[in-house]
């Protein structure tokens, strides 16, 4: 650990990042997505009928009506079990995929275990994600503690977190990224779950893909730059301006935008076909999902947008929100002539200069 303030409990500090996700501003400053600059082609001539196009996908050996997940979020503290039973009872509802938040609090004990359990309790059908942090895995000496986690919420697979950026400037953050390949393979063979890796928000490379491929991970989220700043989260939660609250500012649009992330990491598909990609990080709406589909994401995630249409408007809100992201990527669909999810990976798109 790396700051000399006092350390922020786990519990306080979830929730802190989730009431400034959802009632401050920390979307990126400048820099945007890079999905803008994608456009689809029209297909005057779709020759299909719309009753005839299915969204649905396999993701994690289920069927989901349309490929999206709810990012992981939260859990750990007193009003996430709450806010957790609603994710997951829409999710249900809507037979999409769910991440729960970073499980590091349930190592430390038990107390919140059940904002955690309550995923699988109200949603039995769906894949639900367990996920920790890369500073934790790197000093697992073996991954009982991570079973544990898998355990607790009969996860279908299992997300680490890379996240150098938001470590690096929380001021309770663990720096000690020494070891978290290492750590990340032992899960990978220990595992009878597959293990997803994701960024948070800044982006995975083509190099860093190419690292994880290589010591078998086969799922990969590169949430990158463009939505929520983890980087600006941080900032904001900083008590004290000082002279590193000033250098701090100046990581808040610090990433590589979603959609070269995606074009990047979606290139090793040719080395690598069993990579399944996932495409997150600013995504807004059904069209710029279906754009992620198109560059070559196997499924789409979403967190802060979700998060506010619960706070705003509870359950029937979020229901209302993610009808209207499916039906814009049947609009998609139908407008490129796609019948299916596989045929929308293969239609025209191409790129604008803005």
């Amino acid at each position: 650990m790396k700051h000399s303030r006092t350390h922020a409990a786990t519990p306080s500090r979830k929730q802190d990042h989730v009431l400034l996700t959802v009632h401050k501003d920390v979307a990126f400053k400048s820099k945007r997505t890079g999905l803008e600059r994608w456009e689809f082609v029209h297909n005057a001539l779709p020759e299909l009928n719309f009753d005839e196009i299915s969204t649905e996908t396999i993701f994690l050996s289920k069927k989901l009506s349309f490929p999206f997940i709810i990012s992981s979020m939260t859990g750990g503290y007193a009003d996430a079990r709450r806010i957790n039973k609603n994710l997951a009872e829409v999710c249900e509802e809507h037979r999409i995929a769910m991440g729960v938040g970073s499980e590091r609090q349930a190592l430390e004990n038990s107390t919140f275990h059940s904002s955690y359990s309550i995923v699988r309790e109200v949603a039995p059908s769906i894949p639900i994600i367990g996920n920790i942090g890369a500073a934790e895995v790197a000093r697992m000496n073996d991954i009982s503690p991570a079973q544990k986690l898998v355990e607790l919420i009969r996860a279908d697979a299992f997300a680490v977190h890379l996240n150098p950026l938001q470590e690096f400037l929380q001021p309770e953050g663990n720096t000690n990224f020494r070891g978290v390949l290492a750590g990340i393979e032992r899960l990978v063979r220990g595992f009878p779950i597959p293990v997803i890796v994701k960024e948070i928000g800044a982006g995975i490379s083509k190099k860093v893909a190419e690292r994880l491929l290589n010591i078998g991970v086969s799922i990969i989220d590169i949430a990158g730059a463009g939505g929520t700043s983890w980087a600006g989260v941080e900032i904001l939660r900083r008590e004290d301006k000082n002279s590193a609250e000033q250098l701090s500012e100046q990581f808040w649009d610090w990433g590589i935008p979603t959609a070269d992330a995606l074009l990047e990491v979606a290139s090793l598909k040719r080395t690598f076909p069993s990579l399944v990609l996932i495409a997150s990080g600013g995504i807004m709406n059904g069209i710029e999902a279906a754009k992620a589909l198109a560059l070559g994401a196997d499924a789409v995630a979403s967190a802060r947008p979700m998060m506010r249409q619960l706070f705003a408007g509870g359950k029937k809100m979020l229901s209302n929100h993610l009808h209207q992201w499916r039906k814009e990527l049947q609009g998609v669909m139908f407008l490129t002539g796609a019948r299916t999810i596989e045929e929308l990976h293969h239609v025209q798109i191409i790129r604008r200069n803005i």
